[in-house]
């Protein structure tokens, strides 16, 4: 999807004499499932000049055991019998976690993912223990409740908490009481592929222009807290088109609802598509609109695609960085969550005023390159994991002593 990185190692990392090996865990991954999370990981693993040895460990979202190699970085997807509660219900995953820890040097935990966080005790306490925090358990008081316990102990034994924003710690039952040992690192992109497009995505990006000259993106899994419900019923509100990219469990609901309002003619469910694909829709449309209702979306990297591609927003005041990375009337236009009149307000005010759509198309393309490329994205990390690497001595030694 991106570039290669031009990595600049830390001294402290460049001198040891064996490369550092990291091991990136969660519960899915790609090419099962993309999304921002996985993106996340991808990011953070590609090969770079420094030499780090990233692996990755997840679960199928069903289906056997597979072992492969994406962008040069060997991944293992242990087997898994399906989901629950959005989590791989995978018995053999904590046994190969323990395994492959031995052979890394940092474990990086992608959290939410409890089978990790009841496996954490169980693991070497010499090796550090990173956790990337991207967000709560949203709704499911119950499970929450009887995961707490664990989770507990992990952010306890973690040697570092990572957030991409500090509302993530804000918002969380959990990390408050964990906020000294928390690092910000935001995420990041490939802010010049996303900027730019070939003579053929250009080509195609004419052609969908052409085709839906106010057309309205939004892109991310037809689930609920995306909001796209709320986004159909705007859309009768606006003169305008939609089209989602990807893919979900709503699929056939949204399609209902589409059908039911009248709307149906003027909505696109264009499935899963390549990178390019979705760089061409991006480049051709007027808007993106980013409708989420609850703080499940914690973050929303496909805002920083759309804003490198120089496309307006209209995202929602969620208590998470949603609205801090797109700002109110800056790059962006925020209303309230589950607000359908507000929405198509917002999204019929850059349809119809093209200065609003510059003024906040430039904003957007500044913004994304100075404070979220994946260089720095990247940069940052390492930071984290030398500060990790220097200080595990003494927690070593407190390890010997019985303290946390």
């Amino acid at each position: 999807m991106a570039t290669d990185l031009v990595i600049r190692f830390p001294r402290f990392l460049r001198a040891m004499s064996a490369a550092l090996k990291v091991l990136h865990s969660y519960k899915v991954y790609r090419p099962d499932v993309d999304g921002g999370i996985p993106f996340a990981m991808a990011t953070l693993s590609r090969p770079s000049p420094a030499g780090t040895q990233n692996e990755i460990l997840v679960a199928r979202l069903l289906g056997m055991a597979r072992e492969f190699e994406l962008d040069g970085v060997p991944v293992r997807a242990v087997a898994s019998l399906g989901n629950l509660f959005s989590t791989p219900i995978a018995p053999g995953y904590p046994f190969t976690l323990m395994d492959r820890v031995k052979s890394n040097d940092i474990l990086v935990h992608h959290a939410p993912f409890p089978i990790v966080d009841v496996t954490v005790p169980y693991l070497p306490r010499e090796k550090p223990l990173i956790v990337f925090w991207h967000a709560d358990i949203v709704g499911r008081a119950l499970l929450k409740k009887l995961l707490s316990p664990s989770i507990v102990r992990t952010l306890a034994r973690a040697d570092k908490i990572v957030v991409a924003d500090q509302s993530t710690i804000d918002g969380s039952p959990f990390l408050p009481a964990f906020a000294d040992k928390c690092a910000i690192v935001p995420y990041g992109i490939d802010i010049d592929y996303w900027a730019t497009c070939t003579a053929e995505e250009q080509a195609e990006a004419e052609r969908l222009q052409h085709k839906h000259p106010r057309m309205i993106i939004a892109t991310g899994r037809l689930v609920s807290y995306k909001g796209f419900d709320v986004l159909l019923e705007a859309l009768r509100h606006i003169d305008g088109h939609v089209v989602f990219i990807g893919e979900g469990p709503l699929r056939e609901n949204l399609q209902k609802v589409a059908n039911e309002t009248g709307i149906a003619e003027r909505v696109t469910f264009a499935g899963r598509v390549s990178a390019g694909q979705i760089k061409a829709y991006l480049h051709a449309a007027k808007v993106f609109a980013f409708p989420s209702v609850t703080r499940a979306e914690a973050f929303g990297i496909v805002q920083l695609e759309a804003m490198a591609a120089g496309l307006p927003i209209v995202n929602t005041s969620l208590t998470t960085a949603v609205p801090h990375i797109a700002r109110h009337n800056q790059e962006a236009l925020t209303v309230k969550p589950q607000d359908s009149r507000g929405l198509a307000e917002a999204i019929s005010r850059i349809l119809d005023d093209a200065a609003l759509a510059q003024r906040l198309s430039e904003a957007g393309k500044a913004r994304a390159r100075s404070e979220y490329s994946q260089e720095k994205y990247v940069s940052r990390m390492e930071e984290v994991y030398e500060d990790v690497l220097r200080r595990k001595p003494r927690n070593s030694m407190q390890d010997k002593t019985g303290c946390p």
